[in-house]
Parts: structure tokens; sequence; C-alpha cells
């Protein structure tokens, strides 16, 4: 696991979190935000579990060597 990845998935909690507490108050700006956190720590997320994919294969192929 890398910093993206752990990085990406607090990142959508904090989303989520702020997503919910927008909704409940009635605070549209504060819901906006939320999901983009959460589309932003998607990505993220994303970005890491692809880098570490691209480590894994790597690590195969040097160990065939």
């Amino acid at each position: 696991m890398n910093k993206h990845q752990v990085e990406g998935r607090a990142e959508q909690v904090s989303g989520k979190v702020k997503e919910v507490a927008g909704r409940v108050v009635g605070n549209e700006n504060l819901e906006a935000k939320g999901l983009a956190d959460q589309v932003k720590g998607k990505t993220e997320a994303n970005y890491g579990d692809a880098k570490e994919n691209v480590k894994d294969k790597a690590r195969k192929v040097i160990d065939k060597i």
C-alpha cells in the first residue's frame, strides 16, 4: 500500500462526511465540496492502485530473470 492509496481513501471518507453533513444542514455548497472531494480521493486512490500494480508486475519480471 502506498501513500496515494491511503490519502485517496481518506479523502473519499472525508468527502462523504462533508456530503452528508451538507445534506443534513441544507448546505448545498458543503454537499458539493464533499462530492468533489470524493471524486478527487477516488482518482488518487486509483492512481495509487495502478502504481502498485505496475510495481508488482515489475517485481514478477525481475524475479523471472
